[in-house]
């Protein structure tokens, strides 16, 4: 077990048994009735019967509450525990939504829970079970850790983890985001993740900067669409401006479903040319409202940032349709 937060404190996985020592010896009472070790006993119950405990326990100081909450992920697994300690009086507050949520490689989808429409920036109309990463991207900002997010996602291994926050684009809000990879006993890989409401309880109005915003509308004059396209598995995985209008990209079975599937091997063996090159052209079909396929030119650029994973910038030109 790790920690990942205390309150609004990102903990970045620290070890659990360190960090609830510190919290006990914020609250020296509790070691009469307690111990960690009949804590740790709690999170294991409740992660294993994924019920919640509430209990009493009496001090010298008086009774004092421990009550463990499960977190749930999208199959109704529990991802993590919500534990607070305290007097009795007055109880703990209500928690914080937090959910947890799964990366599958194989389909380059994270499901998430029903539950994740607690979470600011997510509204019940707008809810889908599964979601891309771009999909994930376009609901955050005040953010630039995608490359180190989707090396992780993309080659994920058991001891990768990542713990970022972010701002929701849609309204006020703040989420906590953490994930593990995993390998599966039947082979599959992914990501474990949880996504936590880290919104302060006042929190200030923020706003664009003046350079985003200006590049950002002069983009939108000049009709320019570009995006970080994961080569390698054929999809679009951040859109660094307005999405492209003409192209159907969110709310897919399969994010690579956005390219037809006889154009996703041009796009995978442009990986290898763009290391030797600086610029590549390529048309390729696009998935459309309708359904169909709209003719889209690509001009693709190496990523200059630092990855492991092949990423390109790209340009998406509309191409009339003949």
């Amino acid at each position: 077990m790790s920690v990942v937060s205390v309150g609004v404190a990102a903990r970045d996985f620290a070890g659990w048994q360190r960090v609830l020592q510190r919290q006990l010896a914020k609250t020296p009472a509790l070691y009469d009735g307690t111990s960690t070790a009949t804590i740790a006993e709690l999170l294991s119950s409740v992660h294993q019967r994924a019920e919640s405990i509430d209990r009493i326990i009496g001090t010298r100081s008086g009774p004092h509450r421990i009550v463990a909450r499960p977190v749930f992920g999208p199959t109704a697994d529990v991802h993590a525990v919500q534990l607070w300690l305290g007097p009795a009086a007055g109880g703990p507050p209500d928690p914080p939504a937090a959910v947890g949520a799964v990366w599958d490689l194989a389909s380059q989808t994270m499901s998430v829970p029903v539950g994740s429409t607690r979470l600011p920036g997510i509204a019940v109309t707008d809810y889908s079970p599964r979601m891309s990463i771009a999909e994930l991207f376009h609901r955050i900002s005040a953010f630039d850790r995608h490359a180190e997010v989707l090396d992780l996602l993309y080659d994920p291994h058991p001891e990768d983890r990542i713990s970022f926050d972010a701002t929701v684009t849609d309204g006020p809000g703040r989420w906590r985001v953490s994930i593990r990879g995993r390998h599966g006993a039947d082979g599959s890989r992914g990501a474990w993740c949880l996504i936590e409401d880290v919104t302060p309880a006042e929190m200030p109005a923020q706003w664009p900067g003046l350079e985003w915003v200006g590049l950002r509308e002069a983009h939108r004059r000049a009709g320019t669409h570009l995006a970080i396209v994961q080569l390698e598995h054929a999809n679009i995985a951040h859109w660094l401006t307005d999405p492209a209008p003409w192209i159907r990209w969110d709310h897919l079975n399969r994010p690579a479903d956005v390219f037809h599937a006889d154009d996703r091997g041009r796009l995978t063996e442009l990986a290898d040319s763009l290391r030797t090159v600086d610029t590549a052209g390529v048309t390729v079909r696009t998935l459309n409202d309708s359904g169909g396929h709209s003719p889209t030119a690509m001009v693709i650029y190496p990523y200059p940032g630092f990855s492991n994973r092949p990423l390109a910038i790209a340009q998406f030109l509309r191409v009339a349709d003949r």
